[in-house]
Order: C-alpha cells, then structure tokens, then sequence
C-alpha cells in the first residue's frame, strides 16, 4: 500500500503555478504507484533559469544552511528517529535547456525508521559558476561572468531569479508578490514568479530575472566568486555562512523594486529587447558577517518626584529615545530622536575612525544624555524631534533640531520642523585613513575643531584635544598605557571587575572642581570568549561640563562620570563574539577612583540619566525595514 506524503495548500499551489503540466506528481515512496511497482524512486527533476543555464550546481537543500553539504549528513525526522544521508545532500549538474535530473533514493527509507523523505519539503539552491556555467541565449550558449546563488520555495522545480525573490519574500513574511502600493510592485502583480518565463515566452519576467541575476552576482563575495571560478571547482565548495545567505536573500527583497524600476524605465515596453548588462542597476553592499548593532536607546533623564538633578534613579523618567539607522553593509546612516540628543565630538570622531561602520568600534556608541526639561516635553510628543544625518561620501554629518535643548550651549532650532538648514554641520578631514580633524559648525557662525592625541590611547576611548574659534576648550591626553590587576578575592565571582585603568589628564574649564582630581579610566580585561575583538570593557570614565550648570534644574559642580554596566558573560544578552556591548550606562557625580581588582560598583542610587542600550542583529534589522 502507498504512503501517502501530505503537502500544504501553499507548497501545492507553488508547484501547479511553478510548472504547470510539467509537474507531473513524483511516486511517493518509490514502492507503488497506481499499481505498479518501484524499486527506485522517480528522479527529482527541474531546471535553472536565468536564461537556460547549462553546468550549474543544483542541490536540494535539506539542512536550511543555503550551502551544499557533502556526507554524512544526519537528518532528524518529526518522530524524533534519525536517518544518515552516506552522500549529503542530493545534487546534480544542469544540462541542456538547464535542466537537471537529481538523483534521490538515499531519500527512501525503511518504513521501521519513518516515512520517506519527500524532496518537495526542501527548497531547490543552484549557483552559476563564473567561466563554466554557460546561459542559452539567441546568439548560442555564453559563459557566465560572475557568480550568483538562486533558490526556489519548497516544492517548486524552477530555480530562477524570480523564484529566488518569492521564497525570500516568503521567509521575511511578504508573501510570494511585491504586494505594496507603489508602481514598481504593481509591475509584478500579473506575473508567476515560479514558472519556466523563457518557455511561456514572457519577455517581461526574463528580463527582470536578468537584472535580478545580475543584482545578485555584484554582491556575491569575490573571495567566494574565484573559488568557484578555479579550474578544480565544481560548486560544492562552502563559503557563505547560514546567515550571509539569508542577508544576500533580504537584500534582494529590499533592492528588487528599485531593480525592476530600472528594466521598467530602460524597456518602455519593449523588454524583448533589454541590454541588462547596460542597466545603470543598484550597487549595494552588504555586511555578510551579519554583525550585532545598537538600534535604540531609551533616555531616562526626568526626575519623577522633584525638579532636580541628580535624582533617585529608581525615579527617572523617560526623556527620549534615540533610533539608528543603518545601510545593508552595516554603517550608520542616522540617529533620529524623540526627544532630544546630546551629539558628542569625541564619539563622533570614534565612528568617523571607522568609517561609520558601527560594529567596527566594539564598544558603540558611548553614552550621553540631554538634560533639558525639554527633552521630556518633546518627547510627549510624537514624532522626530531632532535627528543626526551622515553624509560619508562627502565627509559631513549634520545635526537638525525643532527644540530648545541646545540654548545653554548655543545651538537654537532655526525652526520649529525639521528638514530646512541644519543647526551644526560636522565637517572632516583623513589622512591614510586616520582622522586629522573633525570640525563643528554652528548656524550661528562658532566653530569647535577636535584634533585626536593618540599616543597611549585605547580604540574605546581615544585623547582628543577640542579648540573653540582657534582657543583650546578642552583635552584627554594619556602620558600611559593601560596597566592590568588580578580580582580581589572577594571580587571572583562579579560580573564586573575592574581588572585595568589608564590615568589621564584632562585640562581645561578653569578653575576645576576641588574634587576632579587624578581621573582614571576603568576596565573590564578579563576574557569573556574566544573572538577577533579584545576583551576591554570601559566601566567608568569623568569629565567636566560646566555648561551643564546652565540648566536650572542640574546641581553639582560641572564633573560627571559614566558608569558602564556589561551583559555577565552567557548571560541574556550576551555575544559573544562582540563581548563589549554596553546593557546600560548611568550619568552620575564624578568620584574619585577606588582599587584596581574591586567589584565594580555600576548602578548608582543616585543619578542624572540612565541609558539604555538595545541591539539588533543586522539581518533582523534589515527585515524589519521591510514589514
């Protein structure tokens, strides 16, 4: 008797609109079929498209990691048995007209064990290899160029640009179908993504599945594209990880619209007649290593029960919440507020050190916090109230305002809505790549310039030294490097140690405060994993900001200090291969340093703000863009 193999209402659906009377339905276990019997099963077969590709690898993709996998692969069943494929998964060359014929009995299994495994639960992969894969066109059979990776959803036998774009879209919750209002999307809404386009002679699909091809190929990793290019390669070669693939896949879902407005604009009707390789397409890159990145922090700086600062940190209140905007390739491209910002010179000039690529300064994003009893007010408010935009290309950033947080240092909004002239425009010069200055300019016409003091610094917090029109205001400079204790022994088991310090000197605002004397930076050294990036977690840091003292409602005598708190390693929040992600920061009365190897003591009674901090993966930031 035949075991029947249950497929969904979606997969089913796929495959009818995939391939039409060419699917015809594959004999379920390999033993009967309509009384007839099988010692081997059907071969699974389909075709790669983009035009035909002949000698591209196909492979069913049983593990989910988007790369082929040779054996022993162990593939656990729903009944919890588990099966051992000697081979890995099942794999073929593409032929002729790209099709491709797979051999899958090791996919038949003893009925003792569990039902067979039906290739129509997997989704198909194929990559076109540079210089071997060959494309049927009208003018004979071309070597592809580059290579580029495609897939199909599960059960559908066509592995072509557009299929690759409804299973992604299918992954990221979108549906197979650019289904938004724009003109671009309703392009689509007649076409069948999953079907044979060349076959049914739909000039339109073909060429979107072209420049979609071509998409793909300029963001393939060109260490990944030799590999498959080397003479000895047969496209079983693993490169990307499970999580580059799906960033490639995300992609291709974020860019697709702007692609196919570009065929749309080029055809004008006439898509027979496309030169895709002349196509001004999107260039687009992407950070495969799919890095974590601070997205939001959530400002706690309103006493709740009295209208002064410091207060008891059980009762701040919210002021603000800072949003960070970030490119596919992982670099900042704004921070938006509701509420108010605090932008700082120093930090702006750590994220100019690296490019504005944010994963790339370990520790990101050092705290501040506006004080303002402002901040509060706009921040009842709904909507942007100021926002910090990078211009990398053109080395500027600029900072816009509707509020008066910025009156007590000089800054006044020019009006009361975003987007006309900015209130600051930071300009900035490199040399090889390193910062020689970076230059602040009011609206009002004052200008700061900080220029880096390096010697003895750390990455995480940098010397500087800040002129105000051509007057030094203020300087961090480090005559030291930093010097490393052991734990107290009553400091074992902390979470936080303070395992290293650095002495500094900060001049500038005289006359100091009696009390700010001897500042020392404070460290976490100890090693929390095994990664690229170094196990240093700044704990505390002090300053001066006597213009801080202009807010009625803030007491003291112009020193701070921040204390940085860390997730406890494999803790909630915890990763490991970026151990040095702040959790929060508390903005408090500076004090003076205790013993290197004590317990750090980071979470004050009292306090001006609170900080706190949330990550993302870049992945699951990109797809939320696309909800």
């Amino acid at each position: 008797m035949k075991r029947l193999i249950g497929l969904s209402v979606t997969a089913f659906s796929l495959i009818l609109a995939g391939c039409g009377e060419e699917s015809d339905q594959l004999p379920v276990d390999g033993r009967d079929f309509d009384g007839v019997e099988y010692s081997e099963p059907a071969p699974y077969t389909g075709k790669v498209i983009d035009g035909y590709l002949k000698n591209a690898r196909v492979w069913l993709d049983m593990d989910g990691d988007s790369q082929f996998t040779p054996g022993p692969l162990v593939i656990e069943l729903d009944n919890g048995s588990e099966v051992t494929l000697a081979s890995g998964e099942p794999t073929a060359m593409s032929g002729a007209g790209g099709r491709f014929v797979m051999d899958i009995s090791e996919l038949v299994l003893d009925p003792a064990v569990g039902p067979d495994l039906d290739p129509r639960d997997y989704s198909l992969h194929a990559v076109a290899l540079p210089g071997k894969t060959l494309e049927e066109t009208r003018i004979g059979e071309v070597p592809v160029a580059s290579a580029y990776l495609m897939s199909a959803p599960p059960g559908v036998r066509n592995i072509t640009p557009l299929t690759t774009l409804a299973r992604y879209r299918g992954i990221v919750g979108l549906g197979s179908f650019l289904e938004t209002p724009s003109s671009v999307a309703a392009s689509l809404a007649d076409l069948n993504l999953v079907r044979d386009y060349i076959l049914a002679r739909d000039d339109r699909s073909h060429a979107y599945a072209r420049a979609l091809a071509r998409f793909m190929a300029s963001q393939i990793p060109a260490a990944y594209n030799d590999l498959l290019a080397a003479g000895d390669s047969d496209g079983t070669e693993r490169f990307l990880s499970k999580e580059a693939a799906f960033l490639l896949g995300v992609s291709l879902v974020q860019n697709a619209a702007d692609v196919i407005a570009v065929v749309d604009a080029t055809a004008q009707g006439d898509f027979a007649n496309v030169d895709v390789d002349a196509l001004a397409l999107p260039e687009v890159d992407v950070e495969l290593s799919d890095p974590v990145l601070l997205t939001s922090q959530k400002i706690y700086a309103e006493p709740s029960s009295q209208n002064t600062l410091p207060a008891n940190r059980s009762g701040l209140q919210i002021s603000a919440e800072l949003a960070f905007d970030y490119s596919e390739s992982g670099r900042l491209l704004s921070v938006s507020a509701n509420g108010c910002l605090s932008p700082s010179m120093p930090e702006l000039a750590r994220l100019i050190g690296v490019n504005g690529y944010m994963a790339n300064l370990q520790t990101q994003w050092l705290p501040s916090a506006a004080l303002s009893e402002q901040s509060r007010l706009n921040f009842d408010e709904e909507g942007t109230d100021e926002r910090l935009v990078f211009d990398w290309d053109n080395r500027r950033a600029y900072f816009e305002t509707s509020t008066t947080c910025h009156q007590h240092r000089g800054v006044a909004a020019g009006s009361s809505e975003l987007g006309g002239n900015p209130e600051v425009t930071y300009s900035w010069t490199r040399d090889s790549g390193d910062l020689v200055a970076l230059v602040a300019a009011t609206s009002g016409g004052a200008t700061r310039t900080l220029v880096p003091e390096t010697a003895n610094s750390s990455s995480v917090f940098p010397g500087y030294r800040i002129a105000e029109q051509g007057s030094e205001v203020e300087a961090v400079t480090f005559a030291v490097g930093i010097s490393s204790c052991t734990p107290q022994d009553d400091a074992l088991e902390a979470s936080q140690v303070v395992t290293g310090v650095q002495p500094y000197q900060f001049a500038g605002h005289d006359p100091q405060p009696s009390g700010f004397t001897d500042p020392v930076l404070e460290f976490d050294r100890r090693a929390f994993s095994e990664n690229e990036q170094p196990n240093l977690r700044l704990l505390r840091y002090g300053f001066l900001d006597p213009d801080l003292l202009l807010l009625a409602r803030v007491t003291g005598d112009g020193s701070f200090e921040w204390a940085m708190n860390y997730p406890a390693a494999d803790g909630p929040g915890f990763v490991a291969e970026q151990p040095n992600l702040i959790r929060d920061a508390y903005l408090k009365s500076y004090s003076a340093a205790g013993d290197c190897g004590r317990e750090f003591e980071g979470v004050p009674n009292s306090a001006y703000a609170r900080v706190e901090y949330s990550y993302q993966r870049l992945s699951e930031y990109l797809v939320g863009l696309l909800e």
